[in-house]
């Protein structure tokens, strides 16, 4: 073989690539690496990583309460989108720090793995461990705000994707402390959806205050007319925490169990600090729920914490049975399965160094921490039974009753898995189709004969396969298994999808997600109350005993349209009151001709579009203002006529019963406004004259003043003149429809924004609304089009979190308790849109 020299080795190999060499490596600077690859560290940009960033930065102001310096934390969501979170902690240090050079707030906020949580004796126990979250957030949103109150002054930072836009800089004198932080998430990385759910957010600041006792929460959603303010302040703690769990239930013990212990040990030459804290209470239904906590952060998948709660209680309670004789010999063994019934725990850990499976927090790993809770559950059990017997027999009692139910079930699950493998299997109900790869397939579970007469005629029989059910569902939240498994409904739907039920063996029809026939299980019921219960009592039974389907991602809820709309020839479904809305809009633009009266100037079609939609959202947005009692034109006639930049803070001045306001341009105005009037940075402060009335200043940020100078820019770029909103004698555009045989009419109007309420209300001339309320008034044709074609349908899919909540709201209005169904309906009677009746 001869040698070969250097030249005739080919610089491109057999794809035409070009060689990879150093030249090709490059390195992420700052927060790009969190831009490109967001799922690393938030978890993905999905609802669920989207509601994490808020997490991120509730949990620092989480931890200053933890250190011991945070007594109250206001969380507000504003109508632009954004949301704030603000502490009177001890406010992040805004020194310089040595190695960096940068300000400490700057530091935390711009550079991955910084922070106060690395031992360095600025937490003991903290949410944070890994120093990402904060900065994260900050990566991931539009802008970034920031201000600290400590030393005496505020500071305020401003970051935009990341990057720092203003400079740390001093506003105004503080005499209190605390961090306040508000952003808005980037829809470049958040594609799927930037709004925030209230129901969401509000369920996280509820577990916080249970497991934070005496620390105040205080939410306020600004985006409903009626702006929703709730406190969350809990003396007891999580043992009011579990009785929350309980609420709509019957406890088999009137007061939970709590068991707390405080552990120091060396691990690895470095001194560990573990906080336990579990406390439980037994209910008379036929479900656990058990959640898990480290440092205040949920871990949903468990870990050591969980292990050894579970394995404690098992002990303890054979223990207790053994000793005092309460087994006979023809009783079955009482398994972890059987000790776990009607259960509601909560289980708290507080470490000072814990080990987590990922960034997101869901499964503690502490090795540490499983003999820990282990000893405390099975030290505090034995005490409670010795010091309680009869409590003790009745608990014994309820697991005796579910090892014995237990039995029964599985010869009843048996009974199933014979009748699916014997005699053909599926049920005669089911139209099954011919595809028979389960990830190319869907099953619709459908209410009612009639509706399942119409999607079976309508669907596409390949892949397309329809259930019907009649009736309702058994309640499985009041039937143990044995008695789920006789009613017909489920039986025919555990048979449809071929999984079993449960846990278990698979051979006596425990449950195992491979053996899913379809990768699509649809529930598609009426948009009216029947609808809603059928689909919540599906999605509890499938929580319960199908988990696995969910976690896979296989079930979906189907979104039939909300309207019909109907114009001359047009027809058109509408999914809901937004898109309507938007429908009006376009309807109303029409055969329209808008001019500018002072030249005769006539915009396009395309701009009129363009204008209608800038319009619309600048009037939604202009909620935040209304509020504090300005009228919008008022508002937007203070814009800055060269940049359009809108006044970030509205200052109310009322003397009297006379009031008055203030526009103040940014955050330097409001520091002049601040020190001209003597207050501190607050924003209420109550400063009676030495003679006269009371003078009340009260000072808002507009957050959402940056989205709305967006718009103006927007608008004023397609030509519309924006100098003034105020409504004026003189008629500055007209609009001209053309109405067919009938002419023209023509319609001059004083103010940009009356361009909008104008063309809405003409879109509404002559326009026919039907509204669907059940999925029978559609024939095969509509049914497919709207519901059941992958081209046009909606779906929404089911994760964990929404059967969990489905499964809550159901004990709420199932159970047997009528004083929260009661409240519940108090609560919520005046949200109602549409009843049926």
């Amino acid at each position: 073989m001869s040698d070969q020299s250097d030249s005739s080795i080919p610089t491109h190999n057999a794809a035409g690539e070009e060689n990879y060499d150093a030249s090709k490596l490059s390195q992420l600077k700052g927060l790009e690496a969190v831009r490109k690859k967001p799922g690393m560290y938030i978890g993905g940009t999905d609802e669920r990583a989207l509601h994490h960033c808020v997490s991120e930065v509730l949990d620092n102001s989480v931890d200053e309460h933890l250190a011991g310096h945070c007594k109250r934390i206001e969380v507000n969501i504003h109508v632009d989108g954004s949301i704030s979170i603000r502490d009177d902690g001890r406010g992040i240090p805004v020194d310089i720090n040595k190695d960096s050079g940068l300000p400490g707030v700057e530091l935390v906020l711009t550079t991955l793995h910084s922070g106060g949580k690395y031992g360095q004796g600025g937490y003991k126990f903290s949410g944070g461990t890994h120093g990402v979250g904060a900065k994260c957030v900050n990566a991931v949103s539009e802008w970034f705000e920031v201000e600290v109150s400590r030393n005496g002054q505020v500071h305020h930072m401003r970051f935009e994707q990341g990057k720092t836009i203003k400079k740390l800089e001093v506003i105004g004198k503080a005499t209190r402390t605390g961090t306040y932080v508000t952003f808005k998430p980037d829809a470049e990385i958040f594609k799927e959806t930037t709004v925030f759910v209230t129901a969401r957010i509000a369920q996280r600041l509820r577990e916080l205050a249970f497991l934070n006792s005496g620390l105040e929460i205080v939410f306020t959603d600004e985006r409903p007319a009626e702006p929703k303010v709730e406190t969350y302040l809990y003396k007891d703690g999580v043992s009011e925490f579990v009785k929350q769990l309980n609420q709509g239930k019957n406890v088999v013990h009137p007061q939970p169990v709590r068991m707390t212990k405080e552990t120091k040990l060396m691990l690895d030459d470095k001194p560990i600090e573990i906080h336990c804290e579990v406390v439980f209470q037994y209910n008379d239904t036929y479900n656990d729920q058990v959640l898990c906590y480290t440092n205040t952060i949920n871990n949903p998948d468990g870990g050591t914490h969980l292990s050894g709660f579970r394995s404690a209680l098992t002990r303890a309670i054979n223990q207790f049975a053994k000793s005092n004789n309460l087994l006979k010999d023809k009783d079955p063994q009482i398994t972890g399965d059987d000790v776990r019934e009607g259960l509601a725990a909560v289980i708290s850990i507080k470490h000072s160094d814990p080990k987590f499976e990922s960034q997101t927090k869901v499964k503690l790993l502490s090795p540490e921490v499983e003999s820990v809770v282990g000893s405390s559950t099975y030290e505090g059990l034995m005490m409670y039974f010795e010091t309680n017997p009869q409590m003790g027999k009745r608990i014994i009692d309820k697991g005796l009753n579910a090892a014995r139910a237990r039995e029964a079930a599985r010869k009843a699950r048996e009974t199933v898995r014979k009748g699916a493998l014997s005699g053909g299997g599926l049920p005669g109900k089911l139209a099954d189709c011919s595809e028979r790869d389960p990830a190319q397939t869907e099953l619709y579970i459908v209410e009612g004969d009639s509706a399942g007469g119409s999607a079976k005629q309508g669907r596409d029989r390949r892949y397309q396969a329809i259930l019907p059910l009649r009736g309702k569902l058994i309640n499985t939240e009041k039937a143990r298994l044995d008695k789920v498994l006789s009613n017909e409904e489920i039986r025919t739907l555990i048979t449809a999808c071929g999984t079993g039920i449960g846990e278990g063996d698979e051979s006596i029809g425990g449950f195992n997600a491979d053996k899913a026939r379809y990768h699509k299980i649809i529930i598609m019921t009426d948009a009216d109350v029947d609808g809603s219960h059928i689909r919540t009592l599906l999605l509890t039974f499938l929580y319960r005993q199908m988990k696995g389907l969910i976690e896979r991602g296989f079930i979906y809820i189907a979104q039939p349209p909300l309207y019909k709309i109907k114009r001359k020839k047009r027809e058109q479904y509408v999914d809901n009151d937004e898109q309507l809305n938007r429908i009006l809009l376009e309807l109303g633009s029409e055969d329209v001709t808008l001019t500018r009266i002072r030249d005769g100037h006539t915009f396009a079609t395309t701009q009129i579009d363009q204008i209608v939609e800038n319009l619309a959202a600048l009037e939604k947005l202009g909620g935040g203002v209304t509020r504090y009692g300005v009228e919008l034109p008022a508002y937007l006639d203070q814009h800055d006529k060269t940049t359009q930049v809108l006044p970030r803070y509205i200052a109310r001045i009322r003397e009297g019963n006379k009031e008055s306001h203030e526009f103040l341009l940014d955050e330097h105005a409001r520091a002049a406004f601040i020190a001209r009037e003597g207050l501190d940075a607050d924003p209420t402060i109550d400063a009676p004259k030495p003679t006269g009335p009371i003078r009340r200043v009260t000072l808002h940020e507009i957050f959402e003043s940056n989205e709305m100078a967006k718009l103006l820019r927007a608008i004023a770029a397609i030509g519309l003149e924006i100098n003034q909103f105020t409504t004026t004698s003189e008629a500055r555009y007209a609009i001209t429809e053309n109405v067919g045989q009938k002419g023209e009419t023509r319609v001059e109007l004083a103010s940009p924004l009356d361009i909008v309420t104008h063309i809405r209300g003409n879109g509404r001339k002559g326009l026919h609304i039907q509204r669907y309320k059940g999925l029978g008034e559609m024939n095969p044709k509509q049914l497919f089009e709207t519901t059941m074609d992958p081209e046009k349908r909606r779906l929404l899919k089911v994760d964990i979190t929404d059967a969990a909540k489905a499964d809550a709201l159901f004990t709420l209005l199932m159970g047997d308790e009528v004083p929260p169904r009661r409240q519940f309906i108090e609560d919520n009677a005046l949200n109602v849109q549409y009843l049926d009746v």
